[in-house]
């Protein structure tokens, strides 16, 4: 299903804000191998009605702002990259994300070009629930998909304004946000509750009903997985997007496009304005459109929507996300970090939904249970080592599990690196579902 791109200019009220003047900013020049040619429907979007957009300066460099990375000669943002501030901050984090592709990114390219090698040509569409702001990983698995679909409960935010860039509290903010991540591979999420003020997300769950971002008996304490440091807590973001913005721009993409949107009750993907974002009525799902170009110069689209998609919450709304999933043709499901929700009944729709519409299913053992996946349906490959779940989740262990893994016949295959909340390189697992008759 194609959406429309809208692509847009910012704010000339905040471009008189940061360089006093009345004229336009000129636009950040890309290389030409990496746009790529005009189309009629590139015509077509530059004649249409801006969308309501976030307003700001330039958004690819505010992203690299946020990165710690250089902007544009001609950024209005460039005179805040001389402050010792965001210098301390950006040489933090060349320093962070060398150690992290080095122990991580390096050898989840290595791995995925072999195991995933038919995988990755045939997945044109990376459903990826329960995600939060986690493109990081997505991108790293999934590298040439060309649409990427998040889901989580954290609040879709916004593109931040020049005064909270030039806040210096936003640099802890940043490091808190990504400190987990970066360290273990997934997002803490009594962190994420306060970084991304999650607490104040569209909806609660139904009493009884934990999802990963609500800050209930399901979610990762300071110990988790060995995790003893404490990492800082300002509040300074308002969603997911900033992150979602540094991730795009370490890994190498140059973002392009910033679009809010929204999911109605028929599961259909319409423009949406700032107020339906920040406060979203209860039948509506916000959500954000990023569109980037990868380094090879293809153009890709990221979705994110905040919504509970569990099975009641979901009936409130018509079951929109489901909708609009099955609307995206064939799927390939990635999870990881779930906190096991699609284990239990009340998470059957989503569950069904990656089981009826995915030719492949990449997760840890806190995605579906295996129980669910019929033989006659599936071929398996088991990678890495399962032991039990960590103490948390100790009634999500599988005797089944243990039983695949300890198959002297079809031996797992070698995991090189760690992921999951089992985050060392010899304790993780993964699990490649394969559909046997593909969609």
């Amino acid at each position: 299903m194609r959406f429309p791109v809208c692509r847009f200019t910012f704010s000339a009220a905040l471009l008189l804000l940061a360089a006093c003047t009345e004229q336009k900013k000129p636009q950040t020049k890309q290389p030409e191998s990496a746009r790529p040619a005009p189309t009629v429907d590139t015509v077509a979007a530059i004649s249409a009605p801006e969308p309501t957009r976030p307003d700001t300066a330039d958004v690819q460099d505010v992203a690299a702002y946020l990165a710690g990375q250089p902007v544009s000669s001609q950024s209005a943002l460039r005179p805040l990259t001389a402050q010792p501030a965001w210098q301390s901050f950006a040489a933090d984090a060349d320093k962070s994300w060398t150690q992290y592709h080095a122990t991580r990114t390096n050898k989840i390219e290595g791995w995925a070009a072999t195991e995933l090698d038919s995988v990755r040509a045939n997945s044109p569409t990376v459903f990826y629930p329960f995600s939060g702001p986690d493109l990081l990983n997505a991108v790293t698995m999934f590298p040439d998909s060309k649409t990427y679909v998040l889901l989580g409960l954290e609040p879709v935010g916004s593109v931040p304004r020049r005064s909270t860039l030039e806040n210096p509290k936003l640099f802890p903010a940043l490091k808190a946000a990504l400190w987990s991540v970066l360290n273990f591979s997934f997002f803490r999420t009594n962190d994420m509750a306060v970084e991304l003020n999650s607490s104040k997300a569209n909806s609660s769950p139904k009493p009884g009903v934990q999802s990963k971002a609500t800050g209930s008996k399901d979610t990762l304490s300071n110990t988790t997985a060995n995790a003893t440091v404490k990492a800082p807590k300002p509040v300074m973001l308002n969603g997911v997007l900033p992150v979602m913005l540094l991730f795009a721009t370490r890994t190498g993409h140059q973002v392009q496009n910033v679009r809010y949107v929204q999911l109605n009750t028929k599961g259909e993907l319409t423009d949406a304005d700032s107020t339906v974002i920040q406060r979203p009525g209860p039948k509506i799902i916000p959500g954000v459109e990023l569109t980037m170009f990868n380094k090879a110069g293809a153009e890709q689209k990221v979705y994110y929507f905040s919504a509970d998609i569990s099975d009641w919450k979901m009936g409130s709304n018509k079951d929109a996300v489901i909708q609009y999933a099955k609307s995206l043709g064939e799927l390939t499901t990635y999870v990881k970090s779930a906190t096991y929700l699609m284990h239990k009944p009340y998470f059957s729709k989503v569950r069904n939904l990656i089981l009826e519409r995915s030719n492949y299913v990449l997760q840890d053992d806190s995605g579906i249970a295996l129980k669910y996946f019929s033989p006659a349906s599936w071929q398996l490959t088991y990678y890495g080592t399962y032991k039990r779940p960590i103490n948390l989740f100790a009634k999500h262990y599988q005797p089944a599990m243990t039983v695949a893994y300890a198959d002297t016949v079809n031996r797992p295959r070698p995991l090189p690196f760690g992921t999951g909340y089992n985050w060392r390189q010899n304790d993780s697992n993964l699990l490649l579902a394969r559909r046997q008759k593909p969609i």
